[in-house]
């Protein structure tokens, strides 16, 4: 027998060796006060099939936790792709990136052309996707010599992931069968279909949206939500990744081998700035016609406002027009008066964190030619401080203002909208693994942050893990409803950022503990960071946004 301890009821437990996850979470069905999806196993997430020899530490998780969401989503795109398999044997499926609450869908022919589905082949799908569910398959997890995967995937046509394989070079890969056919998704699956509780597909643009259960309410779908303009941003990204051939990390792998990088590197760099270009030359076409004095740049951590605030002003002044830049963060108000979160600590991503009213006036004054004195906020006294600092707007200046709350008509609520320029920031990651696992842009912004934390705060990456969890709550109340507000979205990802980041982030991942709560999450970005090939980061110029987290930036911070 084996003892095994249980986090969720706090009590030992003695097991034959051999024993799954499933069996263990079954007999212990009246007390666990969850359904469980997963498990963290000795910190370290698992499938319920997992095999138990040796005594371990084990908290079951329910589709509530991150960790037990990714599991449940990425099973039932793996029902979806056995779906497409079952109904379109000629068609591939490729999935995108996460919007509108679901995931991007697109059906592709062997060329990889997308294909316009007809409602009638969505209604197929879905009710394809909805047996399998019903008759509740198991996902079964396999492990093989890589040359007899890369087989199985060619015999499936499934290309990115042979050419990631290839690059790879591992002796072993696992992988997963539903019902015949083979997938990984490079998370643990669901134990069997029978785990997802609700699903839908919507038609949207040239493919579908994947919608999965509600995490409030499971058994029904997630409803889509409007978000055109982040789907015009990703959109403008895929075009030119397939323009240049390089979609999924194995291509960019197959770059970095060939010694090809540094044409990527400049393309990527010249996409920003030809981007960045065309948000100016708008801004001072608006400015030209009596309105855009100020402009809002806004975005979650991480996602390069900084940097792309001193980019933005430079091609201002190449439109012939003066940037004047201020910080919100002398707007704050005294700490004494600073809202407080749910764990009675100062919420400074609050909105009302900051001084609207002293914000509105300063604004209302300088668009009308007036002279204020800007404000200046002493975090060390946590309090504002008289310092004289004049500050008027000429006809040719626009004011630059950045921060997390720029989207929120909140924040300029005495200003006429034609006086204001939002601007959105974020690193929309338009680079997948492989067709059928796309890289979370989440997980990109987490990666700057650590490198950066560590960097320039000497914070340790399993500091910014415990954060993290709290800047994600931040950012779905005060930034993430207002995307659609923006005027103009910047996407602040490089395709070719992951592959440097590499070197910068695997030391100080594996510096978190085993023993800690978010080891998990570590050895979870360690196995995705795994997949590429490193990128020497002395191609990157001093200019390039990724300086920001990296050092060596031309940029005063």
């Amino acid at each position: 027998m084996i003892k095994i301890f249980c986090v969720n009821t706090n009590d030992y437990l003695e097991i034959p060796g051999g024993t799954t996850l499933a069996e263990v979470a079954a007999s212990l069905a009246d007390s666990l006060r969850l359904s469980p999806v997963c498990a963290l196993v000795n910190n370290k997430t698992e499938s319920l099939d997992y095999n138990i020899y040796a005594p371990k530490r084990i908290e079951f998780l329910d589709s509530s936790s991150p960790a037990g969401r990714r599991v449940l989503i990425r099973s039932l795109c793996m029902v979806l792709y056995r779906a497409v398999c079952s109904l379109s044997p000629q068609r591939g499926l490729r999935i995108e990136h996460s919007i509108s609450g679901g995931y991007l869908c697109h059906l592709i022919d062997k060329e990889g052309n997308i294909i316009i589905p007809s409602a009638e082949e969505l209604d197929s799908i879905r009710e394809c996707m909805a047996r399998l569910i019903a008759e509740n398959h198991p996902f079964v997890g396999h492990e093989l010599p890589t040359e007899d995967v890369a087989k199985i995937y060619a015999d499936q046509n499934l290309d990115s992931k042979v050419k990631l394989l290839d690059t790879l070079n591992q002796l072993y890969t696992p992988f997963y069968t539903l019902d015949g056919v083979a997938d990984s998704y490079y998370t643990p699956l669901l134990h069997s279909t029978g785990f997802i509780s609700s699903f839908d597909i919507i038609a949207h643009h040239d493919g579908f949206l994947l919608m999965g259960p509600n995490p409030e309410n499971p058994d029904v779908p997630v409803s889509p939500v409007t978000q055109e303009k982040m789907y015009e941003a990703f959109r403008r990204y895929l075009r030119l990744n397939r323009a240049i051939k390089v979609s999924s990390v194995g291509e960019l792998n197959e770059v970095v081998q060939a010694r090809q990088v540094a044409e990527l590197i400049h393309v990527a760099e010249a996409m920003h700035e030809k981007h960045l270009a065309s948000i100016a030359e708008s801004i001072a076409d608006r400015n030209r016609d009596g309105g855009a004095r100020v402009v809002l740049l806004a975005g979650p951590s991480s996602s390069g406002k900084t940097t792309t605030t001193k980019r933005l002003a430079i091609q201002m002044m190449t439109n012939l027009k003066t940037p004047r830049m201020i910080s919100l963060d002398d707007y704050f108000v005294d700490r004494d008066k600073t809202p407080l979160d749910e764990h009675g600590e100062y919420d400074y991503e609050s909105l009302y964190a900051l001084d609207l009213e002293r914000l509105n006036s300063d604004l209302q004054q300088l668009i009308a030619g007036k002279t204020i004195n800007l404000p200046t906020y002493s975090f060390e006294l946590g309090r504002r401080v008289h310092k004289e600092r004049p500050l008027s707007l000429a006809p040719d200046e626009v004011l630059l203002i950045e921060g997390i709350h720029g989207l929120n008509p909140e924040l300029t609520r005495a200003i006429p909208n034609d006086d204001v320029f939002k601007v959105y920031v974020s690193a929309l990651t338009s680079l997948n693994i492989d067709d059928h696992n796309w890289i979370s842009s989440t997980d990109n912004r987490l990666l700057r942050r650590i490198v950066r934390d560590h960097k320039y705060r000497s914070t340790s990456a399993l500091d910014t893990l415990r954060r993290w969890a709290s800047v994600r709550r931040g950012e779905e109340k005060w930034i993430f409803p207002f995307q659609e507000n923006a005027d103009a979205t910047f996407n602040s990802s490089l395709i070719f950022e992951l592959g440097v980041m590499k070197d910068y982030a695997e030391p100080l991942l594996r510096r978190v503990p085993h023993s800690s709560e978010h080891y998990a999450e570590a050895y979870r970005l360690l196995k995705f960071l795994s997949f590429f090939e490193p990128i020497p980061s002395d191609q990157i110029p001093t200019t390039s946004l990724l300086r920001e987290f990296l050092g060596g930036s031309s940029f005063h911070y």
